[in-house]
């Protein structure tokens, strides 16, 4: 391996921590409507036999600002959304209707909020291990570069460098997007 394609391996192993950071984030309760907000739920659909994401079995719209209409692709899967949206953890009551399901969303209390800001920083802090891991398989790379002969002890410290920079970037990133996804959860 040689240092440059370990740096872009280091790089991408970053990056895809912030994606999986911005992913996870749309999940996160804020006091508007989002398809986001429900699709990763977790359904465990008796008819087929095993557990699916809600954007598997049915299309989620914003018919007005503070709701969202679930509308199954087959009937018989309406009951068990309606369940998995209720015993997710993200406080919604969902009321199922002939062929679809109306989920309001409420207004967020201040007790809420709080949780859902403790809830992005704790994602913010997997994200950080994520990087942090991404530094040691770096800084790895780097010694076992010089130990094959690859690197120089200079070209170690270089790449080690070059690898802490990185690190200090997109740990950057993550604290900017966890205090803007903070300031977006507490205004009200």
């Amino acid at each position: 391996m040689d240092p440059e394609e370990s740096l872009l391996e280091v790089e991408d192993a970053m990056q895809k921590a912030v994606d999986h950071l911005t992913h996870d984030f749309a999940s996160v309760r804020t006091g508007k409507a989002s398809p986001t907000l429900l699709e990763n739920i977790d359904v465990f659909v008796h008819a087929y036999g095993s557990q699916m994401k809600l954007k598997q079995l049915a299309v989620i719209s914003v018919p007005e600002p503070r709701l969202l209409n679930v509308s199954p692709f087959d009937p018989s899967t309406t009951q068990e959304i309606e369940k998995a949206i209720r015993e997710s953890k993200l406080g919604l009551n969902p009321v199922a209707a002939e062929r679809s399901i109306r989920v309001p969303i409420p207004e967020l209390s201040e007790e809420r909020r709080l949780e859902m800001t403790k809830l992005v920083k704790q994602l913010g802090e997997e994200a950080k291990v994520r990087i942090r891991s991404a530094r040691k398989d770096g800084m790895d790379a780097a010694k076992k570069m010089k130990a094959d002969n690859v690197l120089t002890e200079d070209g170690q410290k270089d790449q080690e460098t070059e690898v802490q920079t990185l690190t200090d970037k997109y740990v950057k990133q993550i604290e900017e997007n966890v205090a803007a996804k903070e300031a977006e959860v507490m205004k009200v």
